[in-house]
């Protein structure tokens, strides 16, 4: 067992204990209070007993009361003083209240570091868990195309190949390059955005010509999913966002629904972008197997891959939406999912402030392989 796993399952264990020994310690002390109490109307009661007694001896009662302070006398008999009974009530309630609020307040200290404490637990095996499962998925996801890299360049070695099928198996090999430069990419850029080390500049973006460019990227790829990509852009749609995040952001959006879509045998993913209230919205409505409308919001959390009946692709590393969330957090728009199930869809929605009108401002796409990794990486911070 790790070290700060020992302390903080140590300090729980503690805390626990210090927890009993204050409601011990409440009880005890409200037992003295009423035990206090008690004999100090025994006392009173003595002092009665020996006042009457001076009484039956022919003691003035005026002599009595001077000597006995806490006992009056009425027709020569005597009682213990209302004022007095009262006081010793009042003493008790006085000390039981103390007690009690300083104990509620050690309680409720203790009790919120029982909550930290185990709330840190908690989060530390969600991370131990979700890192396992980043580690055997990204073993093989990296296994199966080195797998085919080995079997392209074995087949190549053992004979002569014609043009076309040496072609073929070049093709192949370079896809399967691509494929695991591209989890690397999510990786590094992953790490890049937890860490805060990436300057990003938001500056007037038009977002039909990012959408289109991203689209044009992936046409062979849908075309070969049989996926059917359009894009309803309002004109002269500006949003304010830094390009190379703008581009990673729809490109990692579009590669989630070819993702979500493809396993069902092809369909639809339509881009809508419109202005709303003073920002502009970008919806992504994908035809695909959709997912749970209760997991829509750990879509966004890292290393979360759905499992492939209940939504999600069963391809990638679990890290693109969570770069989408970031990179629109620290833009200064934010993302949403929905469905209605599963089988039934999904759509993304995109927000962001709206950009001043002004002439359009064109940027260069960004490559496949790395937008943040590789263009932007004059404007990562020491």
């Amino acid at each position: 067992m790790k070290a700060p796993r020992v302390f903080q399952l140590t300090a729980l264990a503690l805390v626990l204990v210090s927890t009993v020994e204050v409601g011990w310690w409440l009880l005890d002390q409200h037992r003295f209070a009423v035990d206090k109490v008690r004999q100090m109307h025994q006392v009173y009661a003595q002092q009665v007993v020996a006042a009457q007694a001076l009484l039956d001896a022919g003691t003035p009662a005026l002599r009595v009361h001077a000597l006995l302070p806490g006992v009056i006398v009425k027709d020569q008999h005597a009682t213990l003083s209302p004022e007095v009974d009262r006081q010793l009530l009042a003493e008790e309630h006085r000390h039981i209240a103390q007690y009690a609020w300083e104990g509620s307040f050690f309680i409720i200290a203790l009790a919120a570091c029982i909550t930290v404490i185990a709330r840190a637990l908690r989060a530390e095996a969600r991370i131990i868990r979700e890192q396992e499962s980043f580690l055997a998925l990204v073993s093989h996801q990296f296994k199966t195309p080195l797998a085919s890299l080995q079997l392209s360049l074995e087949t190549m070695a053992m004979r002569t190949l014609s043009p076309e099928h040496s072609r073929a198996l070049i093709e192949r090999m370079l896809s399967d390059l691509a494929r695991m430069e591209g989890m690397v990419t999510q990786i590094l850029e992953s790490m890049r955005l937890e860490r805060g080390r990436i300057d990003l500049r938001p500056e007037p973006v038009d977002l039909g010509g990012a959408v289109a460019r991203v689209l044009a990227g992936f046409g062979e790829r849908a075309a070969k999913d049989h996926v059917t990509v359009s894009a309803d852009i309002e004109r002269g749609l500006q949003v304010m966002s830094d390009p190379l995040a703008l581009d990673v952001v729809l490109r990692n959006v579009l590669e989630n629904a070819l993702a979500a879509v493809a396993p069902v045998g092809g369909g639809s993913i339509t881009f809508t972008g419109r202005r709303a209230a003073g920002e502009v919205e970008l919806s992504v409505r994908d035809s695909g197997i959709g997912f749970r409308p209760a997991d829509a919001a750990r879509l966004f959390q890292k290393f979360t891959r759905l499992h492939p009946g209940g939504g999600g692709s069963h391809f990638g590393t679990g890290l693109g939406l969570y770069i989408v969330r970031r990179l629109m957090q620290l833009t200064g728009g934010e993302a949403s999912a929905q469905s209605a199930g599963i089988g039934r869809g999904a759509t993304f929605v995109l927000r962001w402030p709206a950009g001043e009108p002004g002439p359009v401002r064109s940027h260069a796409a960004a490559t496949d392989g790395g937008p943040l990794a590789g263009q932007s990486a004059r404007r990562e911070q020491s």
